[in-house]
């Protein structure tokens, strides 16, 4: 054959294969690819193409190839288009760890409004592992540990009841206080409130008390928010005197008596006045307060923003949960939007208090629904990695008592962003590891190590042991209390697997004992630790009351299975007075009408109590 026949027969192959095809009229059918000769191919007299010759395809094969790579497109553009939008803050953010994420956002970088709209609606990575999200429905929650089927012959114990409670429409006469008084009442709100949740600057706070010095309290939100200001003063020093003795003293009673009669009629005159600021959160007048300057903002807009958030605050004092969560709802949905259109220009102040006021409703968001799983979400927790943590701001009046104030605040943020995550990745709905027992180990693990690397880390002023020693102040009391329920928390899978084993207990790991003794031990130490603390009694007596409940219920359950007894405490029969008694005068400091849901947490615990009790001397 000619070296021209022979180009032209290999052209003519090439052509007829790229067009799929038969390269040889003559053939008889597809190559058999034997070696070392193709016997169809020596047949026909011509050159064996085995292994590049086209393959036919049916119709599905075709169609299918198209859609995957229709399909490779769509993913190639969605990159591209996530890659512009996103900004490149959050791109870093999506790579890094927990621990090292709150760096990822400055204090002088603005989010895109168009990032907080999409991870808002679930767009994009909003479930990424490094936002500490509390998921809905979750399984760790005082109403999930009772329909434990441990309890089934103590149904009595669950009682269902749906109250309402108002708030009084009367609206007193301002109250009358000396300029002297006045100034204390301030300084009493900025030692406590301002001190837990430092949101309030104290160029703010001078503002508003010379406000009402001046005696020009008018039908605005600027008096408002210093009428509501004294009424925390007052709720505070309250507090304040029930913390410092052990027992009541009498000649105390008028003074306390007064503190409370003042904050309650401060609070109406507050009250009345809210509607002002509900009616000026539009998007004009949010955007008018932008441009104004520092000035009208510290005046106007940081009020306002400020109002919902000391509202949830006065309300949780009232032991009203549910009115609370809608203050707490409003602050953080209203913070979301500001921080969304912010503008790059804005006073360093300014940005700082959104921040703050970001974290505090993060915090006050999330133990609500760390018991009221239900709750619909405002979002902020999905977005907390693109947050800054808070910064310089001046709250409080020395500067030491500053230090300590921001220092607290951070470490009750990381508490806070620990339990969220524990509670996520052990208790949620769909996605949650708690029940598995082939899966959760390696978690407990690595969270336990987080625990105890958060714990190790705090300041010295705010250290504890882990014991019933006292702490070395009122704050590191409050962590060790908040150390002690993560890490309750934190095991009682192990708690869970040992109790579905019943009495084949013995059968499982020696891991599974020892997780069970770590939750059983910090649930007990979590109750005998528990003392007037005031950060406690002023924001958390509700949430508290079902924490309590949970932890006498967790010790019921434990109880009854044979081989988990010699787990638990001999003073375990001491927990519920003890808890009970602190609990029932909590109930009483905001005024005679207590709080329904309370109510039934302490006789919840009294009833459980009881049962501990018999079921100790019987052994």
């Amino acid at each position: 054959m000619s070296p021209d026949r022979e180009t032209e027969s290999h052209k003519r192959k090439r052509t007829c294969l790229a067009l799929g095809l038969s390269a040889t009229p003559v053939a008889i059918g597809k190559c058999d690819g034997r070696r070392p000769s193709c016997t169809t191919c020596t047949q026909g007299g011509t050159d064996c193409v085995y292994g590049a010759e086209a393959i036919n395809k049916s119709k599905s094969d075709m169609i299918l190839d198209v859609a995957i790579r229709s399909e490779g497109l769509l993913l190639q553009l969605s990159a591209q288009l996530v890659r512009r939008t996103l900004p490149e803050a959050y791109a870093q953010a999506s790579h890094r760890s927990p621990a090292n994420i709150s760096s990822v956002a400055s204090p002088g970088n603005a989010i895109s409004p168009s990032t907080l709209s999409n991870l808002g609606r679930g767009e994009g990575p909003s479930d990424h592992i490094s936002n500490a999200i509390l998921s809905p429905f979750h399984a760790s929650t005082t109403e999930s540990i009772l329909s434990w089927p441990h309890f089934g012959e103590f149904r009595s114990l669950i009682k269902e009841k749906c109250t309402q409670n108002t708030v009084s429409q009367a609206v007193p006469p301002q109250p009358y206080m000396a300029k002297r008084d006045i100034g204390k009442t301030f300084r009493d709100f900025e030692r406590g409130i301002n001190c837990w949740y430092p949101t309030m600057a104290r160029s703010t706070t001078k503002s508003l008390k010379e406000h009402l010095l001046s005696g020009a309290v008018e039908y605005n939100t600027r008096s408002c928010l210093a009428l509501l200001v004294m009424a925390l003063g007052c709720s505070s020093e309250l507090v304040r005197l029930f913390t410092t003795r052990e027992t009541p003293e009498p000649h105390l009673a008028e003074v306390e008596a007064e503190k409370r009669l003042l904050g309650s009629m401060y609070f109406e005159c507050a009250f009345d006045k809210i509607h002002l600021a509900q009616a000026e959160f539009t998007a004009d007048a949010v955007q008018c307060l932008f441009f104004t300057g520092y000035v009208i903002f510290r005046e106007k807009s940081s009020l306002h923003q400020g109002l919902t958030t000391i509202f949830s605050l006065y309300f949780s004092f009232l032991q009203r949960p549910l009115q609370a969560w809608s203050f707490i709802s409003a602050a953080a949905i209203k913070c979301r939007l500001l921080l969304s259109y912010t503008p790059s220009d804005q006073p360093p102040e300014r940005l700082e208090s959104l921040h703050r006021i970001f974290w505090s409703c993060y915090i006050l968001e999330s133990d609500f629904l760390a018991e009221l799983s239900a709750l619909p979400q405002t979002g902020i927790a999905e977005i907390e990695s693109l947050i800054p943590l808070p910064g310089e701001y001046s709250t409080q009046e020395s500067q030491s008592d500053q230090e300590k104030s921001s220092l607290y605040f951070l470490a009750c943020i990381s508490m806070r962003r620990l339990l969220n995550r524990v509670h996520d990745l052990l208790y949620a709905r769909n996605d949650g590891v708690g029940f598995d027992n082939n899966q959760f180990p390696s978690v407990v693990s690595e969270l336990g190590h987080q625990l105890e690397e958060w714990k190790d880390l705090l300041p010295f002023h705010f250290q504890f042991s882990v014991d019933l020693d006292p702490t070395k102040s009122p704050e590191g009391a409050f962590l060790r209390q908040r150390y002690l329920t993560c890490k309750s928390v934190i095991y009682r899978p192990y708690l869970t697997w040992a109790l579905s084993n019943g009495e084949e207990v013995a059968e499982c790991p020696p891991i599974v004992f020892e997780g069970s003794r770590l939750c059983l031990e910090a649930c007990w130490m979590h109750a005998q630790n528990l003392r007037n603390i005031h950060h406690t009694i002023m924001v958390d007596t509700w949430i508290c009351s079902l924490s309590m409940a949970s932890v006498v219920l967790i010790t019921l359950a434990a109880s009854r299975v044979h081989s988990l007894r010699q787990l638990i405490s001999h003073q375990v029969i001491e927990i519920g007075p003890h808890i009970n008694d602190l609990i029932t005068r909590w109930m009483y400091i905001p005024g005679d009408e207590v709080s329904p849901s309370v109510l039934e947490s302490t006789k919840l615990i009294a009833n459980v109590s009881a049962l501990l009790k018999l079921s100790r001397n019987q052994d």
